[in-house]
């Protein structure tokens, strides 16, 4: 038995395993730890393609199993999260719990349906080997569980009063089904190499990123993620210019 072709898919089940812990704590509306397992499972599902491709052992097994944890960490999670988001807002604006309300909470999970669409359709989609077309799984994750984070720790009433606004939520959730599959192409921080030449729009990216955090914390979260698409935008732009 060749232990070292299994050790990718081994990450790759931790990726897995921190996104059924995220969903349980996103079921039970613990927003923090939720956010904690999820990152710690992106962590995973980055180094299980490189871990991959350092030990020469890449494999379809490999992908399907990368899709079906990324569809439970980046999938389902923030689909919970929008759920129980939307669902909490409803009950501190009634005060009494009308069950026939969670109607309205279930389109969070749009989310989810959308995300698998697009996990599926990567898997077919032979021109996403070195960027992306449409947003990946992970960046809508990681904007969606910024919102509770960002409510729960941040002072601006304007941020808040927007992320305690179903309307507001209703639009995220369709905007970012929508950016998830639409034919957008957008660039990969997955570097081949580490000349400035050939990166310098990725390291441009990553230091504009990392000052957003440093000064911004959690609200620089969502931000990045629109810049991220509006950078590649531009990027686009260009190249078909030239």
């Amino acid at each position: 038995m060749n232990i070292k072709k299994h050790i990718p898919n081994l990450i790759t089940l931790g990726n897995l395993f921190c996104g059924t812990i995220a969903t349980i704590y996103a079921v039970s509306s613990n927003f923090t730890y939720a956010a904690l397992f999820v990152v710690l499972g992106i962590i995973l599902d980055f180094f299980d393609g490189f871990v991959a491709r350092l030990l020469n052992v890449s494999g379809e097994l490999g992908k399907q199993l990368d899709s079906l944890a990324d569809m439970v960490t980046s999938g389902v999670v923030p689909g919970v999260i929008i759920f129980k988001l939307i669902d909490l807002n409803l009950y501190a604006e009634t005060a009494v719990y009308n069950s026939s309300l969670i109607d309205v909470s279930l389109f969070g999970l749009l989310l989810t349906l959308a995300a698998c669409y697009r996990l599926a359709n990567f898997n077919l989609d032979t021109r996403q080997s070195d960027s992306f077309i449409g947003l990946p799984t992970p960046a809508m994750c990681l904007f969606v569980i910024s919102l509770p984070l960002i409510y729960e720790n941040s002072n601006i009433d304007f941020v808040n009063d927007l992320i305690a606004s179903n309307y507001f939520l209703i639009f995220v959730t369709c905007t970012l089904s929508y950016l998830m599959n639409a034919e957008i192409p957008l660039f990969s921080l997955k570097l081949k190499d580490f000349s400035l030449q050939k990166n310098w729009f990725v390291y441009l990216f990553l230091i504009i990123s990392l000052s957003l955090i440093i000064f911004l914390n959690y609200i620089s979260i969502p931000i990045i993620i629109i810049l991220y698409v509006l950078l590649s935008i531009i990027k686009n732009i260009n190249t078909n210019k030239k």
